[in-house]
Parts: C-alpha cells; structure tokens; sequence
C-alpha cells in the first residue's frame, strides 16, 4: 500500500470516529497532508536516523552551532531526512548546524555535561534547550552565556507571559524555545472512554501499564493538584503526600515506569497505555499511528513550563548560536516549527502566521491556549536549593533510581 493509500484510509478512519475531538480530529488530519513521519520511530531510532542527516556535539568548528533539543522537536521532512527550516537558515546565513535529538531527561542530560561545564570546558553544544527548573540551575552556576537585545532583536517577539521569569527576568540567559502542557495521554484502542481523572488513569484494566514522568515538576504537580493542592505554594508535607502516593502505585504494580521522553516508545509498542505525557509528544504519536492516541488536561488540572534555549559559557560559537536563536523568534519561523511540534508557542505575531498556513492549527487550544484553557494550567512552584535536593532525592528513591 501506498503512503497516499493509507493517508487516505487513515482520513476516512478519522472522519468516521465520534469518539475523537474535532479539533484533534482536524490537527491529526491537517497534519497528515503537512508531513509524512515514519511510524513507530522512538526516541533512539528516531536519534539514529537523523544522527544521519545532523551528526553534532563533537569538536568545535567556527562555522557551525552545534544543538542539543528534545526529540520530536523540530520540524523535520522524512522523505528528504532533513529539517526545513535549518536548510532555510543555512542558506540564509552560511552557517552550518550540527543538530541531535540528545536531551531525553533534565538531570540525564545534566549528568553528562556538568563536569565540564563546572571546569569551564566544552561540552560539544553551542545551544541546548532545558526545562525552566534546570535552565535556572544553570544561570544560577554561571553556565550560561548573556546574550543582548542587539544580538538576538527577535527577542522582543517573547509573548508577555514568558517575558520575564524570576530566574532571568529580562531573558538575557535564556529564551523558551516550545511551552509544555502536561496531562493524560492513553491508547484510545484500549481506553476509548479517555481520561479525565486518577480512578480511570489507574483502573484496574490498566495495571502494570502506567508510565509517568521521570519530570518531577510534572509528575508530582500532576498527582498534587489531583490531591487538591495548589502547587504554586505546596508545603513539604503536601509534597511528602503525594510521594507516598507515587511510591504505593509503584509498589502495587500500577506503574510499571517512570521514564524520559522515551516513553513514547513503550505507547507505540503497546507496553504502556495511560501516561502523564506532554501534548505536542501526543499529537505526533496521533499523526504517527493511526490517531490511536489522545490527550487531555486532568479535569483537576495540569501543568505547564517551557524549554528554553541557552547558550553553555564554554560555548565556541555563541555569535552563530544567538543568529539561531534569533532566526527561530520570527513569527513566520516559529509558526513552521509550531504546525510541526503542536506544543504552545511561544512567539508573539507566530499565530497570525500559522492562520495562513493551516486555520485549523492557528486556532488550536493546544498550540495558542485561551483564558479558558490556560485557567486550567499551573506552574510548579520554584525550589530552593535545599529543597530541590531533598525532593528530586525523595522522588528518585520512590522511583527505585535512588
């Protein structure tokens, strides 16, 4: 059978299935005609094959930036095996780009970085892309580069919201590159009902075939607020609760991991099939796999945080990494990557952009939130030191890392 073929047969599946949300029905549909991905490619296959066409992270080289991203990530063309808007930049600038799909975890990917950078060495990146709790981990070590208003103009382009965080408030270190949703995802094959809440995410049915995050922030925040907490100003002991939680749902075998963004693998095999996942990962898998995938913000809440772009201090290449980071803030730029990924955008001017590309995805709640859907949203509160220590610590040994 033909591509053609099973993109036709998917469409008509889709048309046919009451049970899928329009809006979902509409994104898995648009995206089906924008892209043609690989099913059933994870988080190493997908590394292997576009190691292929990127390579990165090795020597330095004065005329390429070389970037570590989360898979999924950025807008890639299977046929040709490459990512459309890289080629625009190389073209434009003259400057090559090294890119991997090499961040799987915050502390994972830490681990292998953080002895050099505490000596001040290279660590093969010129630009890495990091959840806001480590992003500031690292302006808070000096691990980051400044970069200016006259470097990166684009910058002005940051919606409001994210315009000032407490750990960079006027973005001189660090610039959101996507902004995560995090909430239930389920395989509508064997859970056609959908999730809304805990007693159907941890039914009996789907024992030994529940995954969470190895993201404490998300984890914790998404079991938190289901406890009635308020988790931009949880207590120790509230936090301790829903640790105890975590830990009884492993130990009676609900939850047979806590994973990475590999995860995704475990959905496609079938080995999970309810996870605390992240929307834009859902869409794709969705888009990948016969629509067979769904999302949902808990009726009780979810949370939200971004990824951020940063410069390391070792960097050889800032000046060509600021040109990147720059590039990746015109709205007309991030609304290719934004009709790609499906994660919240986060630059100004980038929805009108994507409205002439592909209404549908313009209007998405998934990529452009209202006030309705944002209320719904919350930001995990920011740690001390001493407290992130003895969390991230507390919830390792509840995952049996630890």
């Amino acid at each position: 059978m033909t591509n053609q073929d099973s993109n036709t047969n998917l469409h008509k599946k889709l048309a046919a299935d009451n049970s899928l949300p329009s809006e979902i029905k509409k994104l898995i549909s648009k995206s089906l005609t924008r892209r043609n991905v690989l099913a059933g490619v994870g988080a190493a296959g997908a590394a292997a094959t576009l190691a292929a066409c990127g390579g990165g992270g090795g020597s330095a080289d004065a005329n390429t930036v070389r970037w570590a991203n989360w898979t999924l990530y950025l807008d890639y063309d299977s046929e040709k095996q490459t990512y459309p808007t890289l080629d625009a930049f190389e073209a434009q600038t003259g400057i090559n780009v090294s890119y991997k799909e090499d961040v799987n975890d915050n502390d994972e990917f830490y681990g292998k970085v953080q002895g050099q950078l505490s000596l001040g060495k290279d660590i093969g990146y010129d630009l890495v892309v990091l959840t806001d709790w480590m992003a500031a981990r690292w302006v808070r070590l000096n691990y980051a580069q400044k970069f200016s208003a006259d470097t990166v103009p684009n910058k002005k382009n940051i919606i409001p919201t994210l315009a000032s965080p407490s750990f960079d408030p006027n973005r001189e270190q660090t610039l959101p590159w996507q902004t995560i949703m995090a909430g239930f995802t389920w395989n509508k094959e064997k859970i056609p009902g959908g999730i809304k809440n805990f007693d159907q995410f941890f039914a009996p049915a789907n024992k030994g075939k529940v995954e969470v995050l190895s993201e404490m922030r998300d984890t914790m925040g998404v079991i938190m607020l289901s406890q009635g907490v308020d988790i931009t100003k949880f207590t120790e002991d509230q936090f301790m609760n829903a640790i105890d939680f975590l830990q009884k749902k492993i130990k009676d075998g609900f939850i047979r991991q806590v994973k990475g963004n590999d995860y995704k693998e475990d959905l496609i095999s079938g080995d999970a099939i309810a996870v605390i996942g992240w929307s834009g990962d859902t869409f794709q898998l969705a888009t990948e796999n016969n629509g067979k995938f769904g999302f949902a913000i808990p009726e009780f809440g979810g949370t939200i945080s971004s990824d951020n772009m940063m410069i390391p201090t070792p960097s050889t290449n800032a000046a060509g990494a600021q040109k990147l980071m720059n590039y990746y803030y015109d709205p007309v730029v991030a609304a290719k990557v934004a009709a790609y990924v499906n994660y919240v955008c986060p630059v100004a001017g980038a929805q009108e952009e994507l409205l002439k590309i592909d209404p549908a995805l313009g209007n998405s709640e998934f990529i452009f939130p209202t006030a309705k859907t944002s209320a719904k949203l919350n930001i995990f509160r920011g740690l001390t030191a001493a407290e992130e220590t003895k969390f991230q610590t507390a919830f390792q040994t509840a995952a049996g890392n630890a």
